[in-house]
């Protein structure tokens, strides 16, 4: 198997192929989208399930079946339910930033091979869990492992990956997420039926199948071109690897802008201190601003609380997960595969936009339709229903293909070598940050806010469209290590960072 390319260069041309053994590589890496999927999706259905409520949050089991008096919107208001959510997305925040030192100094391969293993053990324990503190230490080991995988993993695939095809492979994160959001939905449908009331422990603890797989897969990986320039003495070994990559043995272009690369970046002693220079500037605004509207979006709305929103819209709970299944899980898994189809071709600008306008658009409509038709108490018709879960469809087909992938992919690919482990553990520290506060408030949000909850999420997606129009310029199809050009020609960002920069040490 192998794809063709030229890439133009400052110097020369970048000589390739999409090789088989880049793609293996990167599917096996892409695994840890896999373990974050899988916990969004099974976090989400295991909080909706009445014996893991009845055994750990009574007081949400006791409100939602005996106390008819609570509104709809409140039912499932509970800082401890919320706290057993939003645990891991601390503990991802915090083991961020240890493996942005992991990925700098030993390579992108030890922090997989690490996220794995903490993603691992974290599944046993959750699994056997005997109470709720086993159940949140759990959820902060899988944390850890999480932090690890999403800091290294977006980082390997955009350095392993050939420019034309960068964008391709680089979704394949996101869409391993979207995989993994659909097994966990699939697990959990099948697991509620288990009358003994245990079936949670086996949808928490089936986590250890991707964990596995990235923890053993990560044993055997490659290191890329990048890192191994970066860490080791001898340029050689990473001239045969670039070679073995890229499936030819004329790379001196490449090869020469990785080395120029990695001398700037051995000037670098304090990454975190050097990106807060000028020059750094638009990559530091993208690595706050993007995780951050990724978060506000509302997706994890959906996809932590469908169930919890499915059951508020009055479906009975095997319903409820079912709907979720097919919604977070099937069409968001597919929306996510068009992106990998197109977003090299056309851009991604094109697809930000798109998405914002369809996101938008849809949260408007649901919040319409509930603050219409469903009050404080009682139910909503199925008529009514089934228009709010088509209008959530399309929602997550926008999110999909755009904001989802996007907020994954751009981040990866924008960041100098002497500040990418740095960048990209602001990106997913930021990330889990907002995670955790849309984690922890939004149950007490959907209690006071009701229905103009989605009109709060939609106002933000309008701001995030704008920031994208105005200032984020297209990135497709240049090469990682020469990324820095789409700054000086941006009409904004020039005017900090200097049309003819250096792009050295300070």
């Amino acid at each position: 198997m192998a794809v063709g390319l030229t890439i133009t260069s400052e110097k020369g041309h970048y000589n390739g192929k999409m090789t088989l053994f880049v793609v293996i590589s990167c599917m096996i890496a892409a695994t840890g989208g896999v373990i974050f999927g899988y916990d969004i999706g099974i976090s989400g259905g295991v909080t909706s399930m009445e014996p893991f409520l009845k055994k750990f949050f009574p007081e949400v089991y006791t409100k939602m079946n005996e106390d008819t008096k609570i509104s709809n919107y409140c039912k499932f208001d509970s800082q401890l339910l919320t706290s057993f959510t939003s645990s891991l997305y601390i503990a991802g925040l915090v083991a961020s930033f240890f493996a942005s030192s992991v990925t700098r100094v030993f390579g992108r391969k030890p922090s997989i091979l690490l996220g794995g293993a903490a993603f691992l053990a974290g599944s046993a324990l959750g699994g056997a869990a005997l109470n709720v503190y086993m159940l949140i230490f759990g959820r902060i080991l899988l944390g850890i492992g999480v932090g690890f995988a999403n800091q290294s993993v977006p980082l390997y695939l955009s350095e392993m990956a050939p420019p034309n095809y960068r964008g391709a492979i680089t979704i394949g994160f996101q869409l391993c997420v979207g995989i993994g959001v659909l097994s966990a939905n699939l697990i959990n449908f099948g697991t509620e039926k288990i009358k003994a009331g245990w079936g949670w422990r086996i949808s928490l603890a089936m986590a250890a199948v991707p964990a596995s797989i990235l923890t053993l897969g990560a044993l055997f990986l490659p290191e890329t071109p990048n890192s191994l320039i970066q860490n080791s003495k001898d340029p050689e070994k990473a001239k045969l690897m670039l070679q073995r990559v890229r499936g030819t043995n004329d790379v001196q272009a490449e090869l020469d802008d990785l080395i120029i690369a990695s001398s700037i970046s051995k000037t670098i002693k304090h990454p975190f201190k050097n990106i807060l220079q000028s020059k750094y500037r638009p990559q530091l605004v993208m690595a706050i601003a993007i995780p951050f509207f990724q978060q506000v979006t509302g997706i994890n709305v959906i996809s932590f609380y469908a169930p919890v929103l499915l059951r508020t819209i009055g479906l009975g709970e095997s319903a409820s997960l079912l709907s979720s299944f097919m919604i977070t899980g099937v069409l968001g898994t597919f929306s996510t595969f068009i992106s990998m189809l197109i977003v090299d071709k056309f851009g991604r600008r094109a697809l930000f936009m798109i998405g914002g306008i369809q996101m938008f658009l849809s949260q408007t409509m649901v919040g319409v339709l509930m603050a219409a038709q469903l009050g404080d108490y009682g139910g909503i018709s199925k008529g009514y229903a089934s228009l709010i879960i088509i209008f959530i469809c399309t929602y997550v087909a926008g999110f999909a293909w755009s904001w989802g992938p996007l907020g994954w992919l751009v981040p990866s690919e924008i960041f100098p070598l002497e500040i990418r482990s740095a960048g990209q553990s602001i990106t997913v520290a930021v990330g889990f940050l907002f995670t955790f506060m849309v984690a922890q408030t939004f149950l007490t949000m959907l209690c006071h806010l009701k229905s103009g909850i989605f009109f709060f999420f939609g106002g933000w997606v309008v701001v995030m469209s704008a920031f994208v129009y105005f200032l984020l310029p297209e990135t497709k199809n240049m090469p990682i290590e020469q990324m820095n050009r789409v700054w000086r020609e941006h009409w904004f960002w020039k005017r900090i960072v200097g049309e003819e920069n250096s792009w050295g040490s300070e």
